[in-house]
């Protein structure tokens, strides 16, 4: 206590260069921002995650389920996996949402993986790196390693109108993203095709023989695939219906030569197939989808431990993305379009935050500028915040925002403490300023001290990791809390004191310049006094 208070009249002696000391603190601890990872949500660290395989298209349910079985094998060669859970055949789970993959398809499947408890195993973003690492063994599918979170996937999109723009600015952009070191496993709506049966009418002899393009598409479509549910036959059973669906055998959809055979209605009778159109093999793509009715292509990256907002600046700067083909444009989806929005509502946020402190301020003190010199230990705070960030290595996302408004009220409690004190010791003991803020630095250093030690201990538990809850989403709160809180109470204990003497000035010149052009009004208004007149 001797020296703090030692330490604290040098500063009340040296306030300007105090002031001026904690600006440079400020400003030194903006351009650490920069040096911090950020994201939107923190990865998890759960003892479970999924393997999601998407096998080429046309690829029968027996090929999966082998497919599938190869993997798990070599899933179950990791060290820390505990058992693996394989579904063949189901498309919904892992899909993309922005692609409609809710879809089942015989060509997908999943595998949820089972870990090792939390303790006793490293991170799981690392043993997600290694199954990345074994499934490159795997020919002939794309898997994808994770549960698909915030925090672990980064998500693009390009929509255009013309698929030929949008095919080469996307095989340009894949490019691109492919030399970013550190991500996982890259897939792109636009880079798997599948082959196809393309049928070119004449529409000349279609005319001819009274046959409609609508006649030829419904004749193809029943021979292929079968009609339309509502329009199936049912057979009907005790307990249920079963539709009974009429198709082409897998071998005779194959064979041009068979389908030009099938019969289409015309005005005048059927008509062979052949007579009014022609077969060849072709290709396309697997699927075509759409965002907000306007063709688009998704690019869903797994980041794979690399932080989200490092991808978004980097993608941002791809001569790929600077120069896109007219008509296409870039969509910001998923994770990156909500961390845009989250940092623009978190500054408004703090911004209220600070401003309803302010008002009740006010009117605690019944004063408009004694309330400013609480204000400096919030933004002493928000550096102490960014050195704790960086220190533990934790990413600036939606947690450390949330530590930084809690900072906001716990970093200004402290101020008020002395600040309140030192009013209330001018205004009851009669004491001049210099000597109540001292006793106010005296009586009130020890609860402020207090206080801090007890909620940084209370939080060090969440940045160390101890106990078996995953912690990843409270330990950039608690880091971005424990470093404003220890900065706050240092500077904030030797800035504030300083601050509010500078304050004190500036409200008693305010206070004299105001007498002074009251008594100049009241001396203009007043009624000019009669001199006697001389003999």
């Amino acid at each position: 206590m001797p020296l703090y208070l030692k330490i604290t009249r040098w500063t009340l002696h040296h306030r300007w260069i105090t002031m001026f000391s904690a600006i440079g603190f400020f400003i030194g601890s903006l351009f650490l921002v920069p040096l911090i990872p950020s994201g939107f949500i923190p990865p998890d660290d759960n003892s479970q995650t999924q393997v999601y395989l998407e096998l080429a298209p046309g690829t029968t349910l027996a090929q999966t389920r082998a497919a599938a079985e190869q993997a798990r094998a070599l899933i179950g060669n990791v060290k820390h996996v505990k058992s693996v859970y394989t579904t063949a055949g189901g498309g919904s789970v892992g899909s993309d949402p922005f692609q409609g993959g809710a879809s089942t398809e015989v060509r997908k499947a999943t595998l949820t993986v089972l870990l090792d408890d939390r303790g006793a195993r490293p991170v799981k973003q690392l043993i997600e790196s290694q199954m990345r690492t074994a499934l490159a063994e795997l020919p002939g599918a794309r898997f994808k390693v994770g549960l698909g979170g915030s925090g672990e996937k980064y998500q693009l999109a390009l929509k255009g109108e013309d698929p030929v723009a949008l095919t080469q600015a996307a095989a340009a952009i894949e490019k691109d993203l492919r030399k970013i070191p550190g991500l996982g496993n890259i897939s792109s709506s636009a880079s798997l095709t599948r082959a196809e049966v393309a049928i070119h009418p004449d529409f000349a002899k279609a005319a001819d023989l009274g046959v409609t393009s609508a006649a030829i598409a419904e004749t193809l479509r029943i021979a292929t695939v079968g009609d339309y549910e509502s329009a199936l036959p049912k057979l009907n059973l005790s307990q249920r219906q079963v539709p009974i669906v009429v198709k082409l055998a897998t071998d005779a959809r194959q064979d041009l030569e068979l389908l030009g055979r099938l019969m289409v209605p015309g005005v005048k009778g059927p008509v062979m197939l052949s007579q009014v159109a022609t077969f060849e093999m072709s290709s396309g793509p697997a699927m075509v989808s759409r965002l907000n009715r306007v063709r688009n292509v998704n690019f869903e990256v797994e980041l794979s431990g690399v932080p989200l907002g490092d991808v978004t600046a980097a993608v941002a700067k791809f001569p790929s993305i600077q120069n896109l083909p007219a008509g296409v444009q870039q969509l910001e989806i998923g994770d990156a379009e909500v961390q845009a929005e989250m940092v623009a509502g978190f500054g408004m946020a703090m911004m209220t935050g600070v401003l309803c402190i302010y008002i009740v301020l006010v009117l605690l003190f019944k004063d408009f500028l004694h309330p400013i010199s609480i204000l400096p230990a919030v933004i002493l705070s928000f550096g102490g915040a960014f050195i704790g960030l960086l220190v533990s290595g934790k990413m600036l996302s939606m947690p450390s925002f949330i530590g930084l408004v809690m900072l906001i009220g716990v970093s200004t409690k402290n101020s008020i403490l002395l600040v309140d004190y030192a009013i209330m010791a001018r205004r009851d003991f009669g004491m001049n300023r210099f000597d109540a803020l001292i006793d106010a630095c005296h009586k009130r250093a020890r609860p402020i001290i207090m206080t801090t030690i007890a909620m940084v201990a209370g939080m060090l538990p969440l940045v160390i990791g101890l106990g078996s809850a995953d912690n990843s989403f409270r330990a950039p709160m608690a880091a971005a809390v424990i470093g404003g809180l220890i900065t706050s109470t240092i500077l904030s204990l030797l800035v504030t004191p300083s601050f509010f003497s500078i304050v004190d000035d500036i409200e008693h010149f305010v206070g004299l310049a105001k007498r002074k052009l009251l008594r100049q009004k009241e001396q203009l208004q007043a009624p000019p006094v009669a001199t006697p007149e001389s003999p």
